[in-house]
């Protein structure tokens, strides 16, 4: 850990999240351009962020498969929107052993064509649907500016893809899934998410409608953090993905995609860190609780020592670290910790021995504010509480935060300024003519439609026309 000071996130919010980043140990750069490594550390919050997502996932009937990273470049081609889509994104293999390829192969960039191919092939009947199939996997998307976490050429994620008998059944999957990214966002990360549709410009390549589920970081950008697809019957007429129904006529199937990535790593670094580092909320963090012990000799090390390892046996039910380094002090320890998000640390010296207590400090609350005297008897019960109370604290802050930055506009220069610091919710025609005049003018873009409307009616904040919906409009990464 550098010794240096990270940037203050008020002075230098992008300079601040790259730091930290790289400080705590998350992830580096690799050799190539665009490309990062996830650390051990970095890894392990994937992983919680993976087991959440997946015990949701196959709460509701979905099962998870592997399909091939090679895509042949016509079966892109045959969605002409998808292809259209991605084609500035493409990473292609034109040669393989020593030879050129007959068809040039792409690195999939997402997976509704090779799946799509395959459903062709598995679906014949109507007793053959519902198909709920999830991948967990990378994609390589040849992105020109990258950000460790939030945009790189290959990013890990999970993507949804499944098949359905009617619209209304693809209609209520596309809904179910942002739903379960939504709760999975409040209840287990933490971040108060804005659950929405997209407009047709910012749509999903071959969709017939997107949904997403939008953030505020600390800087105020949006982050789209998860997305959700009704693909209608497009890739089903691309890929000949057709069934017998029950009166034995054949129809097009009707399919789905959805996805959230790596990037929702930023999404929790932006959303609670603070100048200090990371503050990770506790039902993801790859460490909840660290032991500090705190001794100035032998004598005191023997009966600290014992004492700790009584009290991280009590704990064995939460991701526990004992911090026993020596080379470094206690001070050291604490900071190092902050940096790195651990949401609760134990500090445990021989006066606390002696009490048969532990001071526990709350890693969002810094200070002597954040301190409490708790003691061993049932500290299971009483971490496990800590542990919900620092996360609802942090889902509080991160809302509050939120909603203190999104503003009205009552009219189009109010609008142009308020993007530039927050976010607007403003009435909006539908029209993409005002859409693209936004975005000209203030290099924000329409977030989401949220599905929480105020009711009525108003004036498009661009134009002026009748408007049936509010969006909100934000700068983004």
């Amino acid at each position: 850990m550098s010794d240096e000071k990270l940037p203050l996130r008020n002075e230098n919010f992008s300079e601040w999240y790259n730091q930290v980043v790289l400080r705590a140990e998350l992830a580096d750069y690799a050799p190539v351009r665009g490309c990062m490594i996830v650390r051990p550390y970095g890894w392990a919050l994937w992983e919680n962020i993976q087991q959440a997502l997946d015990r949701r996932f196959k709460a509701t009937g979905h099962v998870n498969a592997a399909f091939p990273l090679f895509i042949p470049m016509s079966f892109l081609e045959k969605e002409k929107e998808h292809v259209e889509g991605f084609s500035p994104e493409l990473a292609v293999v034109t040669h393989g052993g020593g030879q050129e390829l007959e068809e040039p192969l792409v690195v999939r960039p997402t997976s509704e064509t090779i799946i799509g191919h395959m459903y062709s092939k598995w679906i014949k009947s109507y007793r053959d649907l519902p198909v709920l199939i999830n991948q967990w996997g990378n994609v390589v998307r040849w992105e020109m500016r990258t950000r460790l976490f939030l945009r790189t050429l290959e990013f890990y994620w999970q993507e949804g893809h499944t098949a359905h008998a009617t619209y209304e059944e693809a209609e209520q999957e596309t809904r179910q899934m942002l739903d379960t990214y939504t709760r999975f966002a409040i209840d287990e990360a933490a971040v108060p998410v804005i659950p929405g549709r997209k407009s047709d410009t910012e749509k999903f390549a071959g969709a017939l409608r997107s949904y997403t589920i939008e953030a505020m970081m600390g800087d105020t950008r949006a982050l789209q953090s998860g997305t959700s697809h009704n693909l209608a019957q497009n890739f089903a007429k691309a890929f000949e993905i057709r069934y017998l129904d029950v009166n034995n006529q054949l129809q097009y199937a009707w399919t789905t995609s959805w996805g959230l990535s790596t990037r929702f790593i930023g999404a929790i670094i932006m959303t609670h860190g603070d100048d200090q580092g990371l503050v990770f909320p506790p039902r993801l963090a790859p460490i909840q609780i660290v032991l500090v012990p705190i001794y100035r000799s032998d004598e005191e090390k023997s009966a600290v020592m014992p004492f700790v390892q009584q009290v991280a046996a009590r704990l064995s039910n939460f991701r526990i670290k004992v911090d026993d380094r020596e080379e470094v002090t206690p001070g050291f320890k604490f900071n190092d910790w902050e940096l790195r998000g651990v949401p609760l640390r134990l500090e445990i010296g021989p006066k606390d021995v002696q009490k048969n207590s532990v001071m526990a400090a709350r890693r969002d609350i810094p200070g002597k504010a954040g301190k409490t005297i708790l003691p061993v008897e049932q500290l299971d019960g009483q971490v496990g509480r800590l542990l919900d109370e620092i996360h609802q604290a942090l889902f509080e802050r991160a809302r509050t935060f939120r909603d203190a930055n999104i503003h009205d506009p009552q009219s189009y220069d109010e609008l142009k300024e308020v993007v530039q610091h927050g976010w607007a919710f403003s009435w909006w025609c539908g029209d993409t003519a005002c859409e693209a005049r936004i975005k000209e003018d203030t290099r924000a873009t329409t977030r989401c439609i949220p599905l929480e409307q105020p009711g009525g009616s108003g004036k498009c904040i661009v134009c002026g026309q009748p408007a049936s919906e509010k969006v909100y409009i934000a700068k983004a990464y």
